[in-house]
């Protein structure tokens, strides 16, 4: 029987003692992972180096993990649905990556010199996505999005980019507000997400001066809000009109299909920025595009530009890489984990509905984030104080049900994750509904 089915007297019924209850027994559980973070305190900011892992009282400190199954440093175990944010598609111990990284660090390592590995890589990554006829590496997405950026404004010899607003490109491409201080000082335009006639009149209207439009094709720190094929394609249409550079950000979405969401959503750009899981959990990023506008970088013409990074082509990175998308994961593998990730949103909407509550998933296969509000969502917006704190109240009540999860709310299933570990999932979800159903709105 469902937990929706069980009729029990509420839990709370007011949110910030719910939260401080939540709290309490977070740390009660935790004392070596609270012990970690006051000795970190005293020789790091905020006493980690990760802004996304930063959450209070403290952080839950992991000490070992194996197929999607995570063991923190006080014992306590979970089942892993956050994936490393997208990074962690093959599980925390594929035994063939962990081969073959151990065969590249045998032959050694920081050889300062090209290797077999990069380019085999980059033929594997050439033949799956459309938009890419050549490509490079990095050693993360934001690098990746930095460079393609860098590439659009040597191709077209404009400087100015547009954005979408809510979107993130990395570190020090966030914008979640038109205004950052840890944005890189660049010309920007913004247009927002999902608005088709809106960005392709901002498009027309920036003309020549806009070198490159730069779009997640679905948002994935943004709340995994998909863009609609029409938006996309109203991107296209207007940068081939005004000569931009259309980037996808795929680093988080190429997982989708076998050449990333441009393949299955039929929309093909100028360049696509890509990373993650690409090198089998090692850290990566590539970024590629039309032969032309990559030509740019080709050391045999004067004048190229450069493209610097000591770890770029590293010997476990292209070693995994190689492995990761020449022997795993390929349209097959891919396809069957965008329906099993398409079949548990729908089952968790199904629950909430059912509830009746302002609560719901959005996303595309592998990759959802819930929402405690009602009616389609399209777009970033801006949380009320509730919805942010019900957010926090269900992160830390999945943690005490034994999942993991980014504390935004977003899952990202791997590889070794089941239909019975999806349907772990679901019946934490309704047990959260049950739980606190007093302090969730009621759907519109």
């Amino acid at each position: 029987m469902s937990p929706l089915d069980q009729p029990r007297p509420p839990r709370n019924s007011d949110l910030d003692a719910a939260l401080a209850e939540a709290h309490e027994a977070y740390a009660a559980r935790r004392p070596r992972s609270a012990a970690l973070h006051a000795r970190a305190r005293e020789v790091m900011p905020g006493g980690n180096t990760r802004t996304v892992l930063f959450y209070t009282p403290f952080p839950t400190a992991m000490a070992r993990g194996e197929g999607c199954r995570l063991w923190d440093v006080d014992g306590n175990a979970y089942l892993d649905l956050l994936g490393e944010y997208t990074a962690g598609l093959f599980g925390h111990s594929e035994r063939r990556i962990l081969d073959a990284v151990k065969r590249a660090l045998d032959g050694g390592i920081n050889l300062a010199a090209v290797g077999e590995k990069e380019g085999e890589l980059a033929s594997l990554i050439v033949g799956r996505f459309p938009s890419i006829e050549m490509v490079r590496f990095t050693n993360s997405g934001t690098e990746a999005n930095l460079m393609a950026l860098a590439a659009a404004r040597g191709f077209t010899g404009r400087v100015k980019t547009m954005v979408m607003r809510g979107g993130y490109h990395g570190g020090v491409l966030t914008f979640a507000t038109e205004h950052s201080p840890v944005n890189v000082p660049i010309p920007l335009a913004f247009a927002d997400y999902n608005d088709a006639e809106g960005a392709r009149r901002a498009i027309l209207a920036e003309g020549d001066q806009l070198a490159a439009v730069l779009v997640e094709p679905m948002l994935g720190s943004g709340g995994c809000i998909p863009a609609t094929r029409e938006f996309l394609a109203a991107l296209r249409e207007a940068t081939r009109e005004t000569g931009a550079v259309l980037i996808f950000d795929e680093v988080m979405t190429s997982r989708h299909a076998a050449g990333g969401l441009q393949q299955r959503l039929g929309v093909t750009p100028d360049m696509t920025t890509l990373g993650k899981y690409m090198a089998g959990g090692m850290s990566f990023g590539a970024f590629g595009g039309r032969r032309d506008i990559m030509a740019v970088f080709d050391g045999h013409r004067p004048g190229a530009l450069p493209h610097a990074g000591t770890f770029n082509n590293n010997v476990w990175s292209m070693a995994a890489g190689c492995v990761a998308m020449g022997e795993i994961f390929g349209a097959e593998a891919a396809e069957a984990l965008f329906a099993r990730g398409e079949r548990l949103r729908e089952r968790l909407n199904a629950a909430c509905a059912r509830a009746g509550v302002a609560m719901r998933f959005t996303g595309a296969g592998s990759m959802l984030t819930v929402h405690f509000r009602a009616g389609p969502i399209t777009a970033p917006y801006a949380a009320s104080e509730a919805e942010n704190k019900l957010r926090e109240l269900y992160f830390f009540d999945m943690l005490a049900a034994g999942i993991y999860l980014a504390r935004r709310g977003m899952a990202a299933l791997s590889l070794p994750v089941t239909e019975a570990d999806c349907d772990r999932y679901l019946a934490a979800v309704e047990e959260f509904i049950a739980a606190r159903r007093p302090l969730l709105g009621a759907a519109a």
